[in-house]
């Protein structure tokens, strides 16, 4: 088993993901509102002048992003990166995303599914 993490910059693509994921059989995400940290440090760019310059590579539209987290089964895994590469374009672009996965030594409350 492990726990899936997607950052998700690209918040428009999130019911395009969710329903896909469910499309695969996959649930049980749980998703959180995120800042990033650079995204803090913009905000204080009056403060020190070397971040404000950074502005103009964010979109300063958005504020937040959405952090969905996922315990999956190993074989679970490719298939989610797959979808989210297809719903996302692509984690490769600026401001897209970040999807990874720890190892997870054991699961209690989904069920009975357990390792």
């Amino acid at each position: 088993m492990q726990v899936v993490t997607l950052i998700l910059n690209r918040t428009e693509c999130l019911e395009a993901l969710l329903e896909a994921l469910l499309e695969n059989h996959i649930s049980g995400a749980t998703i959180l509102e995120s800042t990033g940290m650079m995204r803090m440090l913009d905000a204080h760019a009056d403060d020190m002048p070397m971040f404000g310059m950074m502005r103009a590579l964010f979109d300063p539209e958005r504020k937040s992003s959405k952090t969905v987290f996922m315990v999956l089964r190993d074989e679970q895994v490719e298939t989610v990166r797959k979808l989210v590469d297809r719903v996302t374009g692509g984690l490769n672009h600026p401001d897209t995303g970040i999807l990874f996965s720890v190892p997870t030594l054991f699961v209690d409350g989904l069920g009975g599914v357990s390792k």
